[in-house]
């Protein structure tokens, strides 16, 4: 004796059984809605591990509303850059008041001038770029100093600089306002900035004696 067949289960909204077609519709949307689900349930997961993660960068990363002056020991750097180079690299006694927020040996781009960069913070917190460059050329000192002519020349402390004034609109010229520029041996100084000429000749003067026995030397 066969089993009895179980009768067709009665769809409440339809009153009668489903026909095959109205299965396969019913199975297909209610796949459709569990994938829709599924995806709305991952993008809200991945939302809140995105959102934790960059809350702990943020715990995390030290804030603070005061400028960044770190005090750079230029002198340690200099000490390890100096072995092999003909000319002494400068390493200026700040005046008081006065920090490095930078030191770099710079190799030189496609011009291959090495130079030594020191970045100063002055008293009256504005911005001096020093820079000695090793075998500048015509060149490479117009880039520098964006083709702004010379305005004139000024004698501290026995050493003379030529007086550099960036011509350009005032919101073109960035950290150079004037520059002082001068030689001696094989080096081409530059203070460039956004100091005044009284903060330049600060510095020019502090930096007068290792220029002028640099110049000594190379005679």
């Amino acid at each position: 004796m066969s089993p009895a067949k179980r009768a067709p289960r009665i769809v409440a909204e339809l009153g009668r059984p489903e026909t095959p077609d109205e299965t396969r519709t019913r199975l297909a949307e209610n796949s459709r809605k569990y994938r829709s689900h599924k995806t709305v349930n991952n993008l809200v997961l991945s939302l809140l591990a995105t959102l934790g993660t960059v809350l702990v960068l943020v715990l995390l990363v030290p804030r603070s509303d005061a400028p960044q002056n770190r005090d750079v020991d230029f002198a340690a750097v200099a000490a390890q850059v100096q072995p092999g180079l003909t000319d002494p690299l400068l390493v200026p006694e700040l005046p008081s008041g006065w920090t490095a927020n930078a030191a770099q040996w710079r190799l030189g781009g496609s011009d291959k001038i090495p130079s030594w960069y020191i970045g100063l913070i002055t008293a009256k917190t504005e911005f001096i770029g020093l820079t000695q460059a090793l075998g500048a050329n015509p060149s490479w000192l117009a880039d520098e100093l964006q083709d702004a002519p010379v305005a004139g020349t000024v004698m501290i402390a026995g050493v003379t600089w030529d007086v550099y004034r960036n011509t350009a609109p005032e919101d073109d010229r960035g950290n150079f306002e004037s520059a002082l520029v001068t030689t001696a041996g094989d080096s081409t100084y530059l203070l460039v900035g956004t100091a005044d000429d009284e903060e330049l000749a600060v510095l020019a003067a502090v930096l007068a004696e290792q220029i002028s026995s640099n110049s000594t030397e190379g005679q």
